[in-house]
């Protein structure tokens, strides 16, 4: 197994975690699938989405798989008049991730990070490992004590869930 770059800073701080391998559709890189190949439960999952801000430029949000983004809470969070998702072909450039492989605790720049305060709730914190078949496990208190991550409700539920 290829270490990633996210798990070599969960080593540095000496914070336990798990890789899960799993298999993907090259083209479907959504959380229902993650959630069939994974046996990882669906609050656990999250995925991270770049935002590119009126402002101040670009930032992450952690946002639970069976969420959606509320663009107007990251506008107030932030201070920015306008938030819209980044374009896919300028995710590699801002992260040094291609889509389906962002991990938020290793990207090119710091950039300001939203993350759910229901997720401190959570025994554990699921999201990509920095590989497009790879999610990284951790203590979800450990992931919030070495990232710089704002705590704050920027998503709601999906009205329908697939899975």
């Amino acid at each position: 197994m290829k270490k990633t770059n996210a798990a070599r800073i969960l080593d540095r701080a000496d914070i336990e975690y798990a890789i899960i391998d799993y298999d993907t559709d090259p083209i479907e890189v959504g959380t229902e699938r993650v959630f069939e190949n994974t046996n990882l439960h669906v609050p656990y999952i999250n995925k991270t989405l770049v935002l590119s801000e009126s402002k101040t430029g670009t930032v992450v949000d952690c946002i639970p798989g069976s969420s959606e983004l509320k663009p107007n809470s990251i506008v107030q969070l932030s201070e920015n008049k306008k938030s819209t998702l980044t374009s896919l072909k300028c995710i590699q450039e801002l992260t040094s991730y291609i889509c389906g492989r962002c991990s938020f605790l290793d990207m090119k720049n710091d950039y300001l990070v939203f993350l759910k305060t229901f997720a401190l709730q959570l025994e554990h914190f699921s999201m990509n490992a920095g590989l497009r078949d790879q999610q990284i496990k951790i203590d979800s208190i450990g992931l919030h004590s070495i990232t710089k991550a704002t705590l704050c409700r920027t998503s709601n539920p999906k009205q329908k869930l697939a899975c």
